[in-house]
């Protein structure tokens, strides 16, 4: 394989080794609070479905990601969706895309095979990401998270860069990780499965003192994979483990660390105007792959001054190797002939990030206040060098003479379908370099937030952000350096009317920034957005909908026709649409969750060649339901547990120029689950479970959906 990456750094064997070895990090439990004789607090929250109420329910309650503050969903301004543990356990989702394709506003598997990335969409954006509140990447260029490190994902639509920092005006994920319970608790399965699957894992904890001021949780999972397409492979490796320290009821410290790798599959398309068998492989067997090793160390301290005084303090460090190499089928060459091209990758990046608040919960006359006032840093720093080569010329100057970059062999790169043959071992040094580049960058903010509730019915929300960045970016193929920086506040409003205990309406407004280049203005959003939220009284349910315009400016797209290619502003995106989402236990038998989205992009900037199309890989219909139903166990017999899905997704162009439209769809999953004891459970998750193939993306050539797989799972829990 000759895109492998060897991480073998010091510091990746001393994380490896001490992963192996640790215990797991103890959550943070709701912290008491003390009222003075002459201080006036707040009544407690009490918080349903945040914390533990995830292994027993697809519904929660409450949200940190919407802003710093732990908040009902009722009560957020804001679109907000939750999965589960619960969720994510009964539909056998492994995957960040497998986890959110039963959610509102997210479009999910536009890619088809392609495993480099977490490819999903909000609100027609690509997501910004978080993990426990702190930012990782856009899913798009970063690792692919694993669903079994994570106790909840908590998705919040829309852009809000007074909360989240400079972010996508589409929303963002935040996955939140797997914390002890305070008691003795643990898991284990194994599964097998479709396309030679094989994983197992464990999941575990319990306190260290007879006092339970020192606690643990350790985490892993194991996979070993092949996939329907031929020569390709899904292997993951993730260890988690942690330790926390709570002296008292009112401080806790803790730090988690981790470890995840992964290895999969790129993906090389079909040719247009053919139709394959998804096993058919048009790339290189011993080229194309991805791999990706990421290790993180975080620190998290609560902490409870008393007299409705508490701060926050987190920070991570976590580095990353990734590389992947891609023969993809660009176009045809002949009849059937496939034209190939190249590209490789490999990166390392280093990342810093650090945040840490003051909330003062007080009553200023006959308003609630909850007010938060913080700092967060963050460093990123990267080196990334690119390949390619091709058969083909392109004008890469814009000089109007076509410059070919080829591999040596160039007839070699075509692939004759009808007489197939592969090139063999590819050496990636002959591929020629295309890009080369060191880059830096620094985010130091300052925040404020301002909770105000009037007569337990109105709820006022102000955001003041203030972010300054610097960046630099060095080309080492061209000997520059390129530096920029820039600052920038964003500000955030909404009001949330209480019209009963129950039920509640919403209106926002709200701001979002994002550093596309150095040498462009930053992309700038807003949006308006108003909806309602219902939790009826004596049923665990939460039903939400809601309707937004937002606007994106100084979009940023790179120009090809230049060597090397540069980013270049091309306008103003608009999206509008509706979102509806269920969450309902409708009897102790029956669980539903339904999600319908609208969504309607154009880019609306009257000097682009595109002015008046739809976004790429952005469908306007998206629409799930997925039902369990449990039969109580009689006798001998455990309980049995039946669930089925339906996912439709509509039509949708496969580039902003909407030369070429994927298929509309609807896909079929399915689950079983069987309890052989009280704490012993097998069950069987069926995707695509009619095999259903259409069309996903399109360009020089197409990709097909996932099809039918299998997974049989046997889990042990005390």
């Amino acid at each position: 394989m000759a895109i492998n990456k060897t991480a073998g750094t010091a510091r990746h064997r001393y994380l490896t080794a001490l992963l192996l070895g640790c215990t797991a990090l103890a959550p943070a439990s709701l912290l008491a609070q003390e009222a003075s004789q002459d201080v006036t607090v707040l009544a407690p929250i009490t918080l349903e479905g945040a914390g533990d109420n995830d292994a027993d329910s697809v519904v929660a309650y409450s949200t940190t990601a919407g802003s710093k503050l732990v908040t009902p969903i009722l009560d957020t301004p804001a679109s907000v969706s939750v999965v589960t543990s619960r969720e994510i356990e009964q539909r056998g989702a492994r995957t960040a895309e497998e986890v959110l394709r039963y959610t509102t506003g997210v479009a999910t598997d536009f890619y088809g095979g392609d495993d480099r990335f977490d490819y999903y969409k909000l609100r027609g954006f690509d997501a910004s990401v978080y993990r426990d509140g702190l930012p990782l990447q856009k899913a798009f260029g970063g690792i692919r998270e694993d669903a079994f490190a994570y106790e909840r994902v908590e998705i919040v639509k829309g852009g809000n860069s007074s909360v989240n920092g400079p972010s996508e005006p589409g929303g963002i994920v935040n996955y939140v990780t797997k914390l002890p319970r305070g008691e003795r608790f643990g898991q284990a399965y194994v599964t097998g499965g479709s396309h030679g699957h094989a994983e197992a894992g464990l999941d575990f904890g319990n306190t260290l003192t007879a006092d339970g001021t020192l606690s643990y949780r350790l985490t892993a999972r194991v996979q070993d994979s092949e996939k329907e397409l031929d020569y390709s492979r899904d292997d993951a490796t993730l260890v988690m483990g942690g330790l926390s320290w709570r002296p008292s009821d009112q401080t806790t410290l803790s730090v988690v660390v981790d470890h995840l790798e992964r290895k999969g599959s790129t993906g090389s398309g079909w040719p247009l105007g053919t139709d394959f068998g998804r096993d058919v492989f048009f790339g290189e067997p011993d080229f194309d792959s991805v791999t990706n090793e990421r290790n993180a160390v975080t620190a998290i301290l609560d902490h409870d001054f008393g007299g409705g005084l508490k701060v926050n303090a987190k920070a991570r460090y976590q580095d990353e190797d990734r590389g992947f190499g891609y023969a993809y089928v660009a176009g045809l060459a002949g009849p059937t002939v496939a034209r190939r091209e190249l590209f490789a990758s490999e990166g390392s990046g280093e990342e810093i990030d650090a945040d840490a608040n003051l909330q003062y919960d007080t009553q200023l006359g006959w308003a609630g206040s909850r007010t938060v006032v913080g700092l967060s840093y963050q460093r990123t720093k990267s080196d990334n060098v690119t390949r390619y080569a091709n058969n083909v010329a392109y004008d890469f100057d814009g000089d109007g003479v076509g410059e070919t970059v080829l591999y040596p062999y160039p007839a070699d790169l075509n692939y004759d379908w009808e007489n197939p043959r592969y090139i063999g071992d590819i050496d990636l040094s002959l591929i020629p370099v295309i890009t080369d580049q060191a880059t830096s960058s620094t985010v130091k903010s300052l925040y404020l937030q301002e909770e105000l509730t009037f007569s337990d019915r109105f709820i006022a929300n102000v955001g003041l952000r203030h972010d300054w960045i610097d960046g630099q970016q060095t080309n080492r193929l061209a000997g520059s350096d390129t530096r920029g920086d820039f600052s920038k506040t964003t500000t955030s409003l909404g009001l949330t009317w209480k019209i009963t205990q129950d039920l509640s309406a919403y209106a926002s407004y709200a701001e979002s920034v994002l550093p596309a280049a150095l040498t462009v203005e930053p992309e700038e959003g807003e949006q308006f957005e108003v909806g309602m939220k219902y939790r009826p009284a004596g049923m665990n349910a939460l039903f939400t909908a809601a309707v937004y315009d937002l606007r994106k400016t100084n979009i940023t797209r790179t120009d090809s026709s230049t060597s090397p290619p540069i980013p270049r502003t091309i306008g103003e995106i608009r999206a509008r649409g509706l979102e509806l989402e269920a969450r309902a236990e409708l009897t102790d038998e029956l669980e539903v969750i339904a999600a319908y989205s609208y969504t309607d992009t154009e880019i609306t900037d009257r000097l682009s060649p595109n002015q008046g199309n739809s976004l790429g890989n952005v469908p306007k219909h998206l629409a799930s339901v997925w039902l369990d139903y449990t039969l109580a166990g009689e006798g001998a017999r455990g309980d049995m547990t039946f669930g089925i899905g339906a996912r439709y997704k509509g039509t949708a162009f496969g580039g902003d120029d909407n030369l070429v439209k994927s298929e509309a769809a609807v896909l079929v999953d399915a689950a079983y689950s069987y309890d052989v004891t009280s704490d012993t459970t097998l069950a069987v998750n069926v995707t695509n479970l009619l095999d259903e193939k259409h069309r996903e993306a399109a360009g020089g050539s197409i990709t097909y959906n996932p099809g039918r797989e299998v997974a049989v799972t046997l889990r042990r829990t005390w």
